[in-house]
């Protein structure tokens, strides 16, 4: 396949930016859309050019790196899959491909196609911590907990926190992701003790952090790579009123 690559290329936060075009020849349709990726580098770094940056840690679609908005969907035209997981067989030889970055201004631009996702991890730290006891391992049928619950909670708990929600967003808000982490443990028994605090705390950061407000578009849903659903934004609703009362008391 030969391909027309159209990439961001930015220095820093304060760059302006702009496109850059590229040819890539002879990529497998095998290939997955990182490798590619590595195969134009690797010409860059030989023809004595700055290569381009972009996040990839694990390539198995577990860790959340691979945050590349591509023909203007995050993570390309794959549903339900990340940049790591899409294969060249998305597209057709002669095709014109753009790659960005995630666009929010809580995610700011570090280099060319990476984005300081910070925000995410001062949101889950705001959450705090989960209270348990000390001592022998609990048995694992001390607390029995219903499979409908379970499995709702272990759907939130598949969250990677990549951050294709925000850039789907035309509102570039957290509401999905936030709400897949608060879900995870509103659903379980374990979860109790800082329940009271837990969505305000978080939702007080999302907002320090300069996420926008939920529309009920549903493009997270549609575009998240782990299929996370649009419940979860109702069950945070539900949760952060809750703690609005109890935290009252």
């Amino acid at each position: 396949m030969n391909l027309t690559l159209k990439v961001w290329r930015q220095k820093n936060k304060n760059d302006q930016g702009r496109f850059e075009t590229y040819q890539v020849q002879d990529i497998s349709s095998e290939m997955s859309f990182l490798e590619m990726f590595d195969v134009l580098n690797e010409r860059l770094i030989n023809e004595g050019k700055e290569p381009i940056a972009f996040d990839h840690d694990c390539r198995e679609g577990i860790c959340g790196m691979c945050s590349m908005h591509i023909n203007g969907r995050a993570h390309g035209p794959w549903a339900g899959t990340t940049t790591c997981q899409l294969h060249m067989r998305a597209f057709k030889d002669g095709d014109t491909i753009t790659v960005e970055p995630w666009r929010a201004s809580a995610f700011p631009v570090l280099k060319d196609l990476t984005v300081d996702r910070g925000a995410f991890d001062r949101i889950i730290e705001a959450g705090g911590y989960i209270s348990v006891n000390t001592g022998n391992a609990v048995d694992a049928n001390a607390i029995p907990i219903p499979k409908d619950k379970a499995d709702a909670a272990f759907a939130a708990a598949a969250c990677i926190g990549c951050g294709a929600c925000v850039a789907a967003c035309k509102n570039s808000s957290a509401m999905l992701f936030v709400s897949a982490k608060v879900s995870q443990l509103a659903l379980l028994p374990q979860g109790d003790p800082e329940r009271s605090t837990r969505a305000l705390n978080m939702v007080a950061q999302m907002d320090k952090e300069g996420f926008g407000s939920c529309t009920n578009t549903g493009a997270c849903e549609a575009e998240c790579p782990k299929e996370i659903s649009l419940t979860n934004i109702a069950r945070l609703n539900r949760e952060f009123i809750r703690s609005g009362f109890t935290y009252e008391k």
